[in-house]
Formats: C-alpha cells, structure tokens, sequence
C-alpha cells in the first residue's frame, strides 16, 4: 500500500506541465553534450554548443506548440507540415550562423558545421514534431483523465440519486410495519424498537460510502425479517440462509432492498391466513456472490400499486453503475411463484 502511494505521488508530479517541459529538455541537452562529446575537447565549449542549440530547438518548439498546433494541426494537417518545415527552414540557417560565429577561429569546426548543415536541418525538424507527437500524447492523456472524472462524478449522481429513491420508499414501509407492530401491543416492543433502530442508523449514516461491508448487508436483512416474522400471521415461512464467509467481502449498500420488499409486499402481506413463504439464500465463495430469493403469490393478485414500481429499475440501474459486465439478474415470475436469482463479481 505504501508503495502504491509513493508511486501514485510520483505519477502525480510528472505530470505537471513545469515538470515534464523541464525533464524533456534536461534530456535533450544531455542527448545534444554527449553527441559532440570527445575526449580532449573542453566541456565548457561543449556545453555552450549544447546550450545554443537547445536554445533554437526551444524557439521552434515553442512555436510549434503555442501557434502552429492550435492552429493549424486539426484542421489542415498537410498546411501545419509544410509550416512546420518553413519554420525549420528559417530557424536553422540562423543557428548555423551563431554557432559558425562561435566557432570563430577553429576553422575544423566551422567546416564539419557547414557540411552537416542538411543534417542539422533534419534535426530541427525531427525534434519539433517530436514535440508535436508528445503534445499529441499529453492532451489525449489528458482528455481521458478529464472523461473519467466527469464519468466519476456522473456515476455518483446517478447512485445518489437512486439511493435518494430507495430511502423515502424504505421509511415508508418502516412506518407501516411499525404501526402493524404496534397495534398488536407486543411485549417484544423494546427489542422491536432496537432493530428499528439499527436498520435506520444504517440507512442514514453507513450507506453513504460507495460500498460496505457485507456482514453489515447481511444483519440489515436479518433485523428486517425479524420485524415481519413478528408482523405476518403465523404459519408463515420465513428463511434466510448465508453459505460461505461473509466477512472481509464489501457490496454496495441496499443492493438487495427492492427484491426484500417486493417478496412481502406482493406475497405474504397478501396471505392473511398463513401458509406463504419468502425463502432468501446468500452464498458468497470467494469474490462470487448468489443472491436467491423467492416468494409464493397469493391466488388473487393484488391490485397494481400506482405509486411503486421503481425498485425493479432502480436496482438495475444500480447494477449497470457498479458492476458493469460483473453481474447476472435473472428473474422467474410464475403463476404462484416469484424468484429472483443475482450472481455478483466483488471487487
């Protein structure tokens, strides 16, 4: 983890403009020394040809990437290259000149830098559109990691706003099921109290994070059919069996809410006299998750419920965000039976 932070820093700096401008020619001049470098030759006169030659390299590239690339490169490529070689053209013959005046009195010199002015001309030109190839490389960089910010931020509207949806449709059911409870004035009420109590202090204060632990997931589910073991009439069967460890794993939280309320609201709170079921399974065995739940129907359905319907859509959304092509959703909607099937890859 350490390590991963050090590089993430050291990433982080190379990536400021100051820092890779001065890394790009701190290595130029080093690559412009080492190639007139011979023994016996003064290092001073060599880094003064070094430091001219960075200096006329440094005009062009300027130009290059302060006019001709916003101006010109998108638009008309062939008419940005031609430039780019005009621009060359002028550039060197000048450079040639101070370094010539320099060379004064070292006639070797002068003459090796007469004969290699086609060559010194190719090297203008190769470093300038090099400079166009890095700038190229920088702002697609830079394009990607503005994309995945925006892609970031968008993300965490989206989630908050479907948990937004998921929250008020929670305290609603929350409030019927505790006026049922209360109504059959149960001696249970403390501890019937304390689970209302630990369900909404997940609901407000740990869901917030993008994702929590599971075992925190798993006891949500367990307070909440405790709730309706004591609100359903008897006889009905309600399971709720873990496979595997739970613990070290994390989920996005309230990711099984809809398919947990829907069992209740179109199955057993329409059974009056007993008899129905809500069965859940939860097998975790490695970063795979099962989620099964499934529930029978009464034989008259229940009228449609104009101001539900969201939940179905809204865990699919949320899926779609978090688990994009790390999930199956398979659904059985049968005469007397509904079942949900959710296969998760955790991170």
């Amino acid at each position: 983890m350490k390590a991963q932070r050090i590089i993430e820093h050291v990433y982080k700096w190379l990536t400021y403009r100051p820092v890779y401008h001065g890394l790009f020619w701190t290595t130029l001049f080093i690559i412009l020394f080492l190639l007139d470098y011979s023994p016996g030759i003064n290092w001073w006169f060599l880094l003064g040809n070094a430091l001219i030659n960075l200096v006329f390299f440094a005009v062009l590239v300027y130009f290059n990437l302060f006019y001709l690339i916003p101006r010109y490169l998108a638009q008309h490529v062939l008419l940005y290259l031609v430039l780019v070689l005009a621009a060359c053209a002028i550039v060197t013959p000048i450079r040639i000149l101070v370094l010539y005046l320099k060379f004064s009195g070292q006639a070797e010199w002068q003459q090796a830098l007469v004969s290699a002015q086609w060559n010194l001309y190719a090297g203008s030109v190769l470093v300038t559109l090099t400079s166009t190839v890095l700038r190229v490389i920088t702002d697609w960089w830079r394009y990607q990691q503005e994309k995945q910010i925006l892609q970031t931020q968008t993300i965490q509207s989206e989630l908050r706003f479907l948990k937004s949806q998921i929250n008020p449709h929670f305290l609603f059911n929350t409030l019927n099921n505790l006026y049922a409870l209360t109504l059959k004035k149960s001696d249970k009420a403390p501890e019937i109290v304390l689970k209302l109590s630990e369900i909404m202090r997940y609901m407000l204060y740990e869901c917030n994070e993008r994702q929590v632990p599971l075992e925190r997931e798993v006891q949500y589910i367990q307070n909440y059919l405790d709730l309706e073991r004591l609100r359903q009439p008897k006889g009905s069967d309600i399971q709720f069996i873990i496979e595997g460890h739970v613990s070290n794993q994390l989920i996005a939280p309230l990711i099984f809410v809809p398919f947990l309320e829907n069992s209740f609201k179109h199955g057993l709170n329409h059974q009056t006299r007993g008899g129905g079921y809500v069965r859940l399974r939860l097998r975790v065995e490695g970063k795979q998750l099962e989620f099964f739940i499934e529930n029978n129907k009464p034989d008259t359905p229940p009228p449609p419920n104009k101001s539900g319907g969201i939940g179905l859509v809204n865990v699919r959304q949320r899926l779609d965000l978090l688990y994009p092509g790390r999930y199956a959703l398979q659904i059985q909607d049968e005469f007397n039976r509904y079942a949900v099937f959710l296969r998760i890859i955790l991170e």
